[in-house]
């Protein structure tokens, strides 16, 4: 597998904490969506470490193919 595969046609809503490390499923296999559950191994993907700048909600990418990763840039209305 190279490329990811879309987990969903809208951004997904989660509230975050600052400073806190979260890994975001860049390939979109995982079943815990937009956070990785460790699916990817042997897909060549790897998720992405993201550190929240301020505590609240952030609406990470689904689709995959933003080019804000892991937040959402409205890409997935052009899909």
């Amino acid at each position: 597998m190279t490329s990811p595969v879309s987990a969903g046609n809208a951004p997904i809503k989660v509230p975050l904490e600052a400073g806190k490390d979260y890994w975001w499923c860049s390939c979109g296999l995982s079943k815990k969506q937009p956070f990785c559950d460790g699916t990817h191994k042997g897909t060549g993907l790897t998720p992405m470490k993201y550190t929240a700048e301020k505590t609240g909600d952030h609406y990470m990418c689904a689709c995959k193919s933003t080019k804000k990763s892991p937040l959402c840039d409205g890409t997935h209305k052009s899909l």
